[in-house]
């Protein structure tokens, strides 16, 4: 097989709900990303063999091949071939990991992965309430619960706190971290190199649409908190629940792109190998519990390539819920100082399959600025599944 590297990759700032990018379509804002991308990397568009792109609701503004319109819209070579697949949550870090494999087994030289999802357009759900409403069936039927019960994503949440013994205490403790690493991250500027601004609207005072464009160039989901505030808020799946508003990731919007090539290709285009995807993974897990994921995610990265947990300098795992890190880390033991240093989900918000080809970007930046060497990526996904990533800056 060939050695595949990331040669660079970007993201918008993440839009909280209702904020700057819930006026602007999903295929305008990933077709900017895009095309931002391939111009950092100073290369045309027609270089792309594919595009491989991740979406959850693929309906309404997102439907048909998001990812394809996207491309067009932007000004994509018509020439290229675009795809968009569905792995819930983990869907654009799942793209990453198809684009490499075509690339190391020879099906392509330079791929892109993307993603998109404007949850204050679409929220979660909105493909299959649609569906529902439209008369085309539910996903799931009576033989399903024959053999699983079917619970949402926060009863699952709350399944696994009390699986692995986490608290209310433990999870509003995660939520104010988050919230105080993703605040120092912004104020050190060191989103800053890799937020590709997005031309927005600005809003008129009476919520209309107005004719004037600014540009956006910050993320906006972060909110001041405290300990105290964070206790003081009520359960959002039971009435004794442990997560709250605080503890769980927030609503957003965003898109982002990683441009993956060949160490071979990159070299004759000129383009600098930033990191090399070492191994990917795609795993499934108990659907009832359904967010563990990444514990067997991670496990198999590091069994696979004769690691350590301590070996790894830095993991991004997605925060949907603070106990899905916090049972993750408490079966694993890493080093808690490498996970998530700037933040997660829960600060910076999770908007679904855009979160990550984000936290791919993330990872490869954070290696470089503090000069570190591997990075894993890992993400719970809807239905039982975990997505992993392991990177090596080159």
């Amino acid at each position: 097989m060939r050695d595949v590297v990331i040669v660079e990759a970007g993201r918008s700032p993440i839009g909280r709900k209702k904020g700057s990018l819930a006026v602007v379509h999903p295929t305008e804002l990933l077709g900017n990303v895009m095309m931002a991308v391939l111009q950092r990397a100073h290369i045309e568009s027609a270089t792309v063999g594919q595009v491989v792109g991740g979406c959850i609701n693929k309906v309404g503004a997102q439907a048909m091949n998001v990812t394809r319109t996207a491309w067009l819209t932007g000004g994509g070579a018509v020439d290229v071939a675009c795809s968009t697949i569905d792995s819930q949550c983990g869907s654009s870090q799942f793209a990453v990991n198809l684009a490499a494999c075509l690339i190391a087994w020879g099906a392509e030289d330079v791929v892109l992965a993307c993603v998109v999802e404007n949850m204050g357009l679409l929220p979660i759900g909105s493909y299959s309430i649609a569906c529902a409403n439209a008369g085309f069936g539910k996903p799931i039927t009576r033989k399903y619960f024959e053999r699983f019960e079917f619970v949402s994503q926060f009863e699952g949440a709350e399944r696994i706190a009390t699986k692995y013994g986490v608290t209310r205490q433990d999870t509003d403790r995660f939520g104010l971290e988050s919230q105080l690493k993703a605040a120092r991250a912004i104020s050190d500027g060191r989103f800053d190199s890799q937020i590709i601004p997005v031309e927005v609207p600005v809003m008129n005072t009476d919520g209309t649409r107005g004719k004037e464009m600014r540009s956006f160039t910050r993320d906006e989901v972060p909110r001041e908190t405290s300990i105290e505030a964070l206790a003081a808020l009520k359960p959002v799946a039971r009435p004794d629940g442990i997560h709250t508003a605080g503890s769980s990731s927030q609503i957003a919007d965003g898109a982002s792109a990683v441009l993956l090539m060949s160490e071979a290709k990159a070299r004759e285009l000129g383009c600098r190998p930033r990191a090399r995807v070492i191994d990917t993974c795609l795993v499934g897990c108990d659907p009832v519990l359904m967010l563990e994921g990444p514990i067997p995610a991670t496990r198999k990265l590091l069994d696979r390539n004769g690691l350590k947990i301590a070996d790894i300098d830095l993991f991004e795992i997605n925060e949907a819920f603070a106990s899905v890190v916090l049972s993750w880390a408490r079966t694993l033991s890493p080093d808690m100082t490498r996970v998530n240093p700037n933040g997660g989900a829960i600060a910076l918000g999770h908007p679904l399959g855009a979160t990550g080809c984000g936290l791919v970007t993330k990872a490869l930046y954070e290696l470089e600025r503090s000069n570190l060497r591997r990075a894993i990526v890992t993400m719970c996904c809807g239905g039982g599944l975990g997505t992993g990533t392991l990177i090596e800056r080159a």
